[in-house]
């Protein structure tokens, strides 16, 4: 199937699909004597997975990870435990990061006083913790 069909049937646009290709994420596709490029169905599962591991939140440095673990049959499930709960551990901190900025945004919106005046605590660079 070409790049089109790829996308279609993998739910990613055929710009992702080479790009994942050109940093390693799929092995480089085989190409028509014209240098079009051919995908498998084996090739569609790969993207597949790719985009739930995307959608998911993983990088593309853990994504070749899960990859080479899913493609393993003779790994561990723990290995994968692993990886996923650290995983875990990165989107946690990530929320409390964005919990204290909506905490500080708030404390900042609340002392607006949303006037004419051209006064306004939002744009002051306030220091942690005042």
């Amino acid at each position: 199937m070409n790049i089109g069909q790829a996308a279609k049937q993998s739910g990613l646009s055929a710009k992702m699909i080479r790009y994942y290709e050109d940093i390693g994420l799929i092995d480089a596709a085989k190409r028509t004597d014209a240098g079009y490029r051919i995908y498998t169905e084996q090739d569609v599962k790969t993207l597949n997975f790719i985009r739930h591991a995307r959608e998911l939140g993983f990088s593309a440095e853990q994504m070749k990870g899960l990859i080479s673990l899913w493609k393993n049959t003779d790994r561990s499930s723990a290995e994968v435990k692993q990886l996923a709960l650290k995983h875990i551990d990165d989107l946690n901190q990530k929320i409390k990061t964005l919990q204290e900025m909506v905490n500080t945004l708030e404390q900042s919106v609340s002392c607006c006083a949303g006037n004419k005046s051209p006064d306004c605590s939002i744009l002051k660079k306030k220091k942690k913790g005042h």
